[in-house]
């Protein structure tokens, strides 16, 4: 059984919104990483994976996004506890709110960054600079984000 997790790549006048992970985080803590979080059970239910990173980037560092969230990508990991997570990014369009660490014990830091400063950062592990590539490629293909 695996573990559904979501993430959005949220961005805003040539930025992405990164956050450095919590310390307190076991999987990949200190490290930098778009917001998200695992899909809870609602049972029957329609459009919870976009609900949920809405839902994720309100209560991790208190921003909105639109309603147009298009699929960027889906991986897979295994956690050092033996849990399989399925990963699924999606590229968000910024609505509003003022972006800051709501939830410490998830969050350390937030942070505007352009494509090139995640790329070139050390903190910024292999599967977040593959989804920031993937989705500005996708951005660049949409004229409204």
């Amino acid at each position: 059984m695996f573990y559904v997790n979501v993430e959005g790549a949220v961005f805003q006048e040539d930025k992405w919104l990164i956050i450095g992970r919590s310390m307190k985080e076991e999987h990949a803590g200190g490290l930098l990483s778009l917001v998200g979080g695992t899909v809870e059970n609602e049972g029957n239910t329609q459009d919870i994976l976009e609900r949920t990173i809405k839902r994720e980037l309100f209560e991790e560092v208190g921003v909105k996004v639109k309603d147009k969230i298009k699929f960027v990508r889906n991986t897979s990991f295994i956690l050092d506890n033996g849990s399989e997570v399925i990963d699924i990014v999606f590229l968000c369009e910024f609505d509003k709110g003022e972006p800051y660490v709501k939830s410490p014990d998830e969050v350390d830091a937030v942070y505007w960054m352009t494509t090139d400063e995640i790329l070139s950062n050390p903190m910024a592990p292999i599967w977040l600079k593959e989804s920031i590539q993937e989705a500005e490629s996708l951005r660049k293909k949409e004229t409204s984000y």
